[in-house]
Order: structure tokens, then sequence, then C-alpha cells
């Protein structure tokens, strides 16, 4: 089983549930449409890699940068960044069928953290970025997601049980696309102007 580390705590995840379709912007550029209720998926344990990779049995990934929260005791205690990575061929003919995603979200590997800092009651407003050999290409922000932090643990929590240590990824901003081999990909997290964090991966 794969672990996450918080602060200085090593924690398993039993699932990573994520949140579709939660930025104006990133509906518009993959023409989707807005949902009546929340988007949601779930990723299995051994889909979290260290390892930001390119490709998946053949098939191009795409990268999908993400604020994401770690759960203890039924609430949200760490906070950090993460990349879906998605077979978006893949998705685009599964979507076009009426079938479920798994086959292109929920591969080994599809799932890259960085480690979680501890939450506290200050952080109330969060904003991050992704950099590609330095240029910067997603920029997030707590103030513009459809669905907050807190309405996504309680939505989730409904009908679904959470385990210490699982992960919820809130959803990307517009500009996502192809991880390309060699590419350095770099996440900062800011809480209040503050920054939480910094992290870069090479893809391979």
């Amino acid at each position: 089983m794969h672990s996450i580390k918080l602060v200085s705590e090593e924690l398993t995840p039993s699932k990573v549930v994520c949140v579709g379709r939660n930025y104006t912007a990133h509906i518009a550029e993959l023409n989707n449409e807005t949902p009546d209720q929340m988007v949601l998926f779930n990723k299995p344990n051994s889909a979290i890699t260290t390892r930001l990779n390119s490709a998946h049995n053949g098939d191009t990934l795409h990268y999908e940068t993400e604020l994401c929260f770690v759960v203890k005791n039924k609430k949200f205690v760490g906070v950090g960044l993460g990349l879906d990575l998605t077979k978006r061929t893949v998705q685009s003919k599964l979507k076009n069928k009426g079938l479920p995603w798994e086959r292109a979200k929920a591969f080994d590997g599809s799932v890259i953290l960085t480690n979680f800092v501890e939450l506290t009651d200050a952080m109330q407003h969060f904003t991050f970025e992704l950099k590609i050999n330095n240029a910067v290409i997603q920029q997030g922000d707590t103030h513009f997601m459809l669905n907050d932090p807190e309405s996504i643990l309680q939505n989730i929590s409904e009908f679904m049980s959470l385990e210490d240590g699982d992960v919820i990824m809130t959803g990307t901003p517009s500009g996502v696309g192809e991880v390309t081999a060699k590419s350095i990909f770099a996440v900062a997290l800011y809480a209040n102007d503050q920054c939480l964090l910094e992290h870069h991966w090479q893809a391979s």
C-alpha cells in the first residue's frame, strides 16, 4: 500500500476521492456541461505514485493540478497539491459511450502528490500554480471553485465513509495539457498569500 506524508506522520489512504468540473474555465476548455450536482470519482491506493510519467501502457497522459486535502477523524487536517493524471483520449471515448472513467482516471500511477502541511483555522483562502519549464501554466484559487472545500467534504461524507489518510482532490483550473517527457513540473501552494510548500517533478 502506498503512503503519504503529513508533516512527519505517514498515512495510508484507502482511496483518493476526486472532484470533477469544479472550475468554470476548465469546464469550458473541455467543452463540458456545468453539472447539476458535484461530480465525484475515486482512485484506488494503487494509483498513488511519486513518479511523473508521460505515458501509461502506450497511452499519452495529461496533467491536472489540484488542491488536495488529507482526512483524519472525518475532517481535513492537512493540505497539499497533486497532479491528477488522465488518459484524455481514452476518457473522451468512454464518455461518448456513456461508460465509466476508471480506465482513463484510476490506473496505476495516476496520482502524484506533494507532502501535506498541517491545516490551521487561519488558512481560509488558498491559491496555487503550476509552472512547466519555468512558464506559468495553471493557476487555481478557492474563490473560483464551484464547490468550496468544506462543501466538498460535507457532500462526500453524506454517502461515503472517509478513512484516516484518505485524500480529496478538489478539481483543476484551466490550462490542462499533455505531459511531455523531460519537462520540469513545479508547483507552489499559498494560504492567505503566504507560501506553504513548493515541489517539483521531472516527467519521464
